[in-house]
């Protein structure tokens, strides 16, 4: 009897599963929720513009008033949030694998979530024409917030580009930071 030879080369590092390696290249990448509190700066890059580019659609196909998506929600995590999770919702729904009942599922949790982005928009004050921080709550013992106001929305998809960079920027210092600073000041060997 001989030895048969494997179906595929095996690049993988010790301890990694080639059948899940060989699974993912035949179906693609599953869909998975999105921890925007631990993304890499490449990482938020490609999210923030897929979510985004979701969002325009999501709202012009199914006709979403501002009062549902309003047009800097990417300034309102409590938005961002629950965005994200529809996103990802809505492509499992719809993956070639996904079951016959699935997109119809989809359309119960929309229901739903249209409710909630509707509760978080009224909370966070932003609007159409108009934008300012959500307010949070100051709890005994922490440092009073600034109370913004409200300022006018000139331009969304600048402020959107420059937000995007921003936070972009600030993951890739904290990246840069992270891998310098060990815990004694010395060169993290990650």
């Amino acid at each position: 009897m001989t030895e048969q030879e494997p179906l595929w080369d095996d690049p993988s590092p010790e301890g990694a599963d080639p059948f899940e390696d060989a699974v993912r290249q035949l179906l693609g990448e599953v869909p998975h929720p999105v921890n925007w509190r631990t993304l890499s700066a490449e990482e938020a890059e490609v999210e923030w513009l897929e979510l985004n580019a979701w969002v325009d659609w999501l709202r012009a196909e199914y006709g979403l008033p501002s009062t549902i998506i309003p047009p800097y929600w990417h300034r309102h995590p409590e938005l961002v949030w629950e965005l994200s999770a529809i996103h990802v919702s809505w492509q499992g729904a719809y993956d070639p694998q996904a079951a016959a009942g699935a997109a119809a599922a989809w359309h119960l949790d929309f229901r739903m979530a249209r409710e909630r982005l509707r509760e978080w928009v009224s909370l966070s004050g932003t609007k159409l024409d108009q934008d300012r921080p959500t307010r949070r709550a100051v709890w005994p013992g922490d440092e009073p917030s600034e109370d913004a106001a409200e300022t006018p929305n000139p331009n969304r998809h600048k402020d959107f580009v420059a937000f995007v960079m921003a936070d972009v920027r600030r993951r890739a210092r904290e990246e840069a930071e992270q891998s310098v600073d060990g815990p004694n000041g010395e060169l993290n060997p990650s």
